[in-house]
């Protein structure tokens, strides 16, 4: 079997990883930072720039593999502050609409590169 993967237009990947990997039903993406995108180190501190530089990096993984915001089921948010909590979802609210997906939130120690926000989704596909 050979792995399809999917690759956003304007993000670069840090290490030894796709951007996303079909899995049929399923598309798994990896996580994206602000910090994997041309120009980030204008939002080191900007959590809500950070945030919409991730969906933005997302989105774009989702549009290659002909999917939309609306095939998005779940998505994990990685805070390194979780003071970053409400500036966070102040921006996320704008990426979807109700019913929203599920989510997890947790903080954790650093992200890659710098980051302060890191958010990965799984996306399932309508037939």
């Amino acid at each position: 079997m050979t792995r399809k993967a999917y690759t956003a237009k304007n993000a670069v990947a840090s290490g030894p990883y796709s951007h996303a990997v079909d899995g049929g039903e399923f598309i798994y993406l990896s996580g994206q930072t602000a910090m994997n995108t041309v120009g980030a180190d204008k939002m080191t501190g900007n959590i809500g720039a950070q945030t919409k530089q991730c969906f933005t990096n997302l989105f774009e993984v989702l549009e290659a593999g002909n999917l939309t915001p609306d095939d998005v089921v779940k998505v994990n948010v990685y805070l390194t502050d979780m003071k970053n909590f409400t500036a966070m979802n102040e921006v996320y609210k704008t990426f979807f609409a109700d019913p929203y997906p599920a989510r997890t939130c947790v903080a954790v120690l650093a992200l890659p590169l710098g980051a302060e926000v890191e958010i990965e989704l799984i996306a399932k596909r309508t037939c």
